[in-house]
């Protein structure tokens, strides 16, 4: 029974894998489809409801060692934000970034990347399983974010945490990139804003300067180019208030194990 959390990981990211020409064309063309959605969605039924009954939410990811890092580790979608702002801040090394953390907190401030760096980190080796259907082992390091949750305080009323973030959808420039986890996963001892990759500072293509990590989920919650995180009760007027960009497109919003 130890092995279920890990094979529906390798199942769901297989699935669309395994299907080879809907997988070339990405998330996009996956959430287009008839069938992809009702697989997440029967998946989503089983994992939210069964699967943490038996591992419970505290349950860890399986982690890895140095020799298991796969030899690269490409960009799960976007690879350059279409975004004037992130792109100038990129040029200058992210050194006028800064983290918002705000909605239903005691104390909103925004974090540079220094203070977030000085802030309780943990560095974890683990698999990245993505639902175009390809995996890779990477050594993340990052702020625990229920530590970055302890300084700016939590409101009763919180439910969620909403990543808002610099990658816009839509060849307009609308619809940026945002994603959402409960409290459990938020404070999740694997749960960290991510700026290190393999030793090094996180590279563009991987969500520089700041992406989240929350290990038991699968790829698309863990959203790349962080700007903003803010403490909600619903996700009522945000976007499409289902809790993330591709679940408006009809992807489930709990992706775990």
């Amino acid at each position: 029974m130890a092995d279920a959390p890990q094979s529906r990981r390798r199942f769901l990211s297989r699935v669309a894998g395994a299907l080879g020409a809907a997988a070339l064309g990405g998330c996009e063309k996956l959430s287009e489809s008839s069938w992809f959605p009702k697989v997440l969605g029967s998946a989503e039924k089983l994992n939210s409801v069964v699967m943490p009954a038996i591992t419970g939410r505290r349950a860890m990811a399986q982690e890895f060692t140095e020799a298991d890092l796969s030899p690269t580790f490409r960009s799960n979608g976007t690879a350059l934000p279409a975004n004037d702002v992130y792109q100038a801040l990129a040029a200058g090394g992210f050194a006028d970034w800064k983290l918002e953390v705000g909605g239903l907190v005691d104390h909103p401030r925004a974090f540079t990347l220094e203070e977030l760096k000085g802030l309780p980190s943990r560095t974890q080796i683990t698999r990245h399983d993505c639902v175009e259907g390809w995996s890779a082992i990477g050594k993340w390091k990052g702020t625990r974010l229920s530590h970055l949750l302890d300084v700016v305080g939590v409101k009763p009323a919180a439910r969620y945490v909403v990543f808002h973030c610099a990658d816009p959808m839509e060849p307009d420039g609308t619809s940026p990139y945002y994603e959402s986890i409960d409290l459990d996963d938020a404070r999740h001892e694997q749960t960290i804003l991510a700026y290190e990759l393999n030793g090094a500072a996180l590279p563009v293509q991987n969500g520089a300067p700041l992406r989240l990590r929350v290990e038991r989920q699968l790829g698309y919650k863990m959203a790349k180019y962080l700007l903003r995180l803010e403490l909600v009760e619903s996700f009522a007027g945000i976007q499409g208030g289902k809790g993330g960009y591709w679940e408006d497109q009809g992807y489930q919003w709990y992706a775990g194990i």
